[in-house]
């Protein structure tokens, strides 16, 4: 395999399509003027690495934030694509779209290919070329900040040929000869700069070359950053220990490096107490810029509301609203507030009133970086000021919480699994689970394990080790009742770890679902929502449960209310199914057709997503777009059957008769 344009022609391939660092396409080694729209490039850069096509709702919703003319976007995209890599290459078959790339180089492609087929199978010559594609990150440069669906593919696109690129540096590192190794090595590590297995081949290189302070000065740098990490560095000192040893006859263990770590005595491996780690945050008071400020009004109102509100969720160590607010007249920075209380996260913003208008900016930092991790603006007509507060609150507690999930899970990507803390692992065993696949949830599996082994009393990786349970039996991806009773064991030790924590009675409420005890399950699910207003996954699980077995009107409100707060969900498939499944109790069949189609148009629903599509427009009489969704859900679950949807739910006798007959009519035998 020769690099870029030569591999190219020489398999009669003239459009390259490079989408490892900025994208780029070329046609016959000229480079082509992009777009100036980010949509088009994002679009392009989706629909090259995508397996199939693509509906065009599924489109419109990954990549448009309620536009005017949704469909009318993706045409005129559609239209300069065309015009960039040829009509031919653009399928459209009905309601699907697709790229037919097989006559271009794609380098994410060509990266991919290699490595499922092993790089084992590859000449030197062949790796050093699949090496030069890696021109930076997957998009590089590329951002959709108002299209979250998008952002969450990108990053998971970027993670893993980020892993592919780790592991073909890797097989480079030990296979080519060591002067040319070392260049590869250096860039393992910066790509993987906590990853544990680099860094000791690089220290063992450096000794076994002799060029030993070279080593001691890499060991004092990486300890550095290892303990910044909170990673234990201890197996590196084990292992420049050991190769200096062996290579330097002048060495000898008492002269080791100031840094290095001395070796365990008894007392050292005894296990300790000590506090779980939890992020910490402070809330600054926020600043008042209208015309007439005064302390202890709607201003102060909203940030004593926010630092409860937090509290609640149990899952931040939040800096009391005293310590805040007696700091208030310090004027400090929000680099200074966090340096002086310690702190990983501060809020801050300001309050204005304009009239009949109530403006207030919100800017989240992380301390470590001083980088703004998000940041929003929201502005509304004043009604009841406080009513008003109650609900700029609410949305600002559940952003802070996703972003901050977000920041700790991507941290805890980059680390090496043997070195995770409890709430690492919490974190990646939450990023998995939120993919909904058999594989993902049993990776996520492991990971609220691995959390729970480090700290057992850690309520919320009990709480996630239930739901993966719950999924498991939902989802049909093991016997049922096997799972369900796993799912309601790991909510009683979520519970009996800390009571008061919403995720504990939100497992438990679950949990209790899955044992047909409808009145227990919305009990635990109210309990929840009342340890924490803000909690939208609660909310949302309300809705589930009554949108089949209770209240089908209360079903609506709390699945409007959980996306009120949570409009990005991970769950926003779930939330607009749950609707769509009250509306037909309640006998609005054509609306709840209309938000089936929007719950299966989510980029990660799953099979009973889809059924609960299909049946709805099939109930609606809209029977050419019901067979169309069962087409797709037969083409992804091949075995799905009735039995699978009403095994799945808890429907009275009187609905399942009309899902049945939905069923019938569409074909879903």
């Amino acid at each position: 395999m020769e690099s870029g344009g030569a591999e190219a022609k020489q398999h009669g391939r003239s459009l390259e399509i490079r989408l490892l660092g900025p994208m780029a396409i070329r046609r016959d080694g000229v480079d082509l003027k992009l777009p100036g729209s980010r949509k088009v490039r994002s679009l392009l850069a989706y629909l090259a690495l995508s397996p199939r096509p693509r509906g065009r709702s599924q489109l419109c919703d990954l990549l448009w934030d309620i536009p005017d003319d949704p469909r009318g976007e993706l045409r005129w995209c559609l239209s300069k694509i065309r015009s960039l890599i040829g009509e031919q290459r653009v399928i459209t078959d009905g309601g699907a779209v697709g790229l037919d790339l097989s006559d271009c180089s794609v380098d994410a492609i060509e990266v991919e290919t290699a490595y499922q087929h092993g790089f084992k199978t590859h000449s030197e010559d062949q790796l050093r070329s699949l090496a030069a594609l890696f021109a930076g990150d997957f998009h590089d440069g590329s951002s959709l900040e108002r299209s979250p669906a998008f952002e969450t593919w990108l990053v998971s696109q970027r993670r893993r040929l980020r892993d592919i690129h780790a592991a073909l540096l890797e097989h480079m590192v030990q296979r080519l000869p060591s002067e040319e190794a070392q260049a590869y090595l250096d860039r393992w590590i910066q790509l993987s700069p906590f990853d544990i297995r680099p860094h000791e081949l690089l220290l063992m290189s450096l000794a076994r070359a002799g060029r030993f302070r070279e080593g001691e000065e890499h060991l004092d740098a990486t300890t550095k950053l290892f303990r910044a990490e909170g990673i234990n560095e201890r197996p590196l000192h084990d292992a420049w220990l050991t190769v200096r040893t062996q290579t330097d006859d002048s060495f000898r263990p008492r002269q080791a490096s100031a840094n290095a770590v001395p070796s365990s005595s008894p007392r050292d491996t005894e296990t300790l107490p000590k506090e779980p780690r939890r992020p910490s945050i402070a809330i600054m008071p926020f600043n008042e810029i209208s015309a007439v400020a005064a302390p202890g009004g709607p201003c102060d109102a909203l940030a004593y509301d926010i630092i409860t509100r937090l509290a609640k969720l149990r899952s931040f160590h939040v800096i009391a609203q005293g310590t805040m607010f007696a700091l208030r007249e310090r004027h400090h920075t929000v680099g200074e507030t966090a340096q002086l209380l310690g702190v990983d996260y501060v809020v801050d913003g300001s309050f204005q009133r304009i009239a009949d208008r109530i403006i207030v900016r919100v800017e989240l930092t992380e301390a470590r970086s001083s980088r703004i991790a998000w940041t929003d603006v929201f502005e509304r007509r004043v009604a009841d000021t406080f009513l008003l507060l109650d609900e700029i609150g609410s949305r600002i507690v559940v952003s802070i919480e996703r972003e901050v999930e977000a920041i700790e899970s991507n941290r805890a990507l980059l680390k090496a699994p043997n070195s995770l803390d409890a709430w690492e692992a919490h974190h990646l065993g939450l990023w998995h689970m939120y993919r909904f696949t058999k594989s993902d949830n049993e990776q996520a599996q492991l990971f609220f394990e691995r959390a729970i082994g480090l700290d057992p009393t850690f309520a919320r990786a009990h709480a996630g080790l239930s739901f993966t349970h719950f999924q498991s039996a939902f989802q049909h991806w093991a016997d049922r009742d096997a799972e369900a009773e796993l799912a309601y064991r790991a909510a009683s030790q979520s519970m009996m770890a800390d009571e008061r924590d919403p995720t504990a009675h939100l497992a438990m409420g679950r949990a209790l679902w899955l044992r047909a005890l409808h009145d227990q399950s919305v009990g635990e699910l109210q309990q929840a929502v009342e340890l924490s207003p803000s909690f939208a996954i609660a909310h949302y699980s309300l809705a589930f449960v009554q949108s089949q077995s209770g209240d089908p009107r209360a079903a609506v409100v709390a699945a409007d209310h959980s996306r009120a707060l949570s409009p990005f969900d991970p769950l926003l498939f779930g939330m607009l199914a749950s609707r769509a499944l009250a509306l037909v109790r309640l006998g609005n069949i054509e609306d709840a057709a209309d938000w089936g189609v929007k719950a299966a148009a989510r980029p990660n629903a799953h099979a009973h997503i889809l059924a609960i599509a299909t049946l709805c427009l099939s109930i609606a009489g809209r029977l050419v777009e019901a067979k169309a969704y069962l087409a797709m859900l037969h083409d992804r679950y091949p075995a799905y059957r009735l039995g699978d949807f009403m095994s799945a739910f808890h429907f009275p006798r009187d609905d399942q008769v009309l899902f049945r007959q939905g069923a019938k009519r569409v074909g879903l035998d």
